[in-house]
């Protein structure tokens, strides 16, 4: 397939005060989120002085991107949209139109397969593509990569680095927590997101060679009646405690850069908690831009363009298509409908 672009598509976040309504009111609409939370969750972008480090993140990707492309190869520009706040991705589109970009491949931040991290995406774009009708380029989506090599060897790179911060007598039996974004169980149930979080753990903590390690979840923001997946990742380190541990490695695998959840829920309430159960904490960074990382993007982009090309994969459950199935990942229905 030839392709003329590589769009970076993101989440999105505010990058000052007067944006942190506005964007929670984009990423709640529709949703069944009280207020009460949504206030809640403007507090933790305020301290912050109302602006997410998630948009930064992505420049540094992007740039790093360029330079990797650059170099090696394939020579196309890389475009950037969001789904909730500016660059948006109706913007982007137009401005891929106006210079001429057909058809573009898309690199979605996000590792795993759900409704929220991968359907909900390709649906926003679909919309993006409507809204701007005739000529609209065509845009295909990179498949999820959690068990791609260059995802686990990036993510692995930086729970060593971690390790390193534990004194050397202490390491064998530091418990290794793997994080990621909880979802509600109903959304769960129609994805194969748990079994590639369970894998992508698997993969990481075999290549560290650490054991025990335990996969736990954070940033739930549902109703309290709604049942999302846990355990949580303070009753995690709550039963780290319990059953007598001393140090604790936080791996946020379900993540790909440091933005405000991780910040917040590890290294603000995690941390915090840790100090008070006298447990001594080392957070793990995300992959960020590690060389591997930005090297699989780039090994992801030359398998849509070489049908010969590798694709890449760790463990047993092999590559993900290219094409999702009409039935994959599908929007959870809603209690009573």
């Amino acid at each position: 397939m030839k392709y003329d672009a590589i769009l970076v598509v993101s989440f999105g976040g505010p990058e000052q005060p007067a944006d942190v309504m506005p964007f929670l009111e984009n990423v709640l609409r529709g949703k069944n989120v009280p207020r009460e939370r949504m206030l809640e969750v403007a507090g933790h972008y305020n301290k912050w002085g109302g602006k997410s480090p998630i948009n930064d993140q992505n420049r540094r990707l992007i740039s790093a991107l360029e330079a990797e492309l650059a170099e090696h190869g394939p020579r196309l520009p890389v475009y950037w949209g969001n789904r909730n706040w500016h660059p948006l991705l109706p913007d982007t589109l137009r401005q891929m139109k106006a210079d001429g970009v057909q058809r573009a491949l898309a690199f979605v931040t996000s590792a795993y397969s759900s409704y929220s991290s991968c359907r909900q995406y390709q649906e926003d774009i679909a919309r993006a593509r409507e809204a701007l009708g005739a000529g609209a380029p065509v845009v295909d989506k990179i498949r999820a990569f959690y068990n791609h090599p260059g995802f686990i060897e990036a993510g692995v790179d930086r729970i060593r680095r971690a390790f390193e911060q534990i004194p050397p007598q202490r390491r064998p039996a530091t418990q290794l927590i793997f994080t990621a974004h909880s979802i509600p169980l109903a959304m769960a149930a129609d994805s194969p997101y748990q079994e590639q979080l369970r894998e992508g753990a698997r993969l990481a903590a075999e290549q560290v060679g650490h054991n025990p390690y335990r996969l736990v979840y954070q940033s739930r923001s549902g109703p309290p009646a709604q049942a999302w997946l846990e355990p949580d990742i303070l009753d995690g380190l709550r039963e780290v405690k319990r059953d007598g541990g001393s140090d604790v490695v936080i791996a946020p695998i379900g993540f790909v850069s440091d933005h405000m959840e991780v910040i917040f829920d590890l290294d603000i309430q995690a941390r915090q908690l840790c100090e008070e159960l006298g447990l001594n904490m080392v957070r793990a960074a995300t992959v960020g831009t590690h060389p591997r990382f930005i090297r699989m993007i780039r090994e992801l982009i030359c398998e849509r363009l070489d049908e010969s090309a590798p694709r890449l994969a760790l463990g047993n459950l092999g590559a993900r298509p290219d094409v999702c199935a009409a039935d994959c990942c599908p929007m959870p229905r809603r209690p009573g409908l």
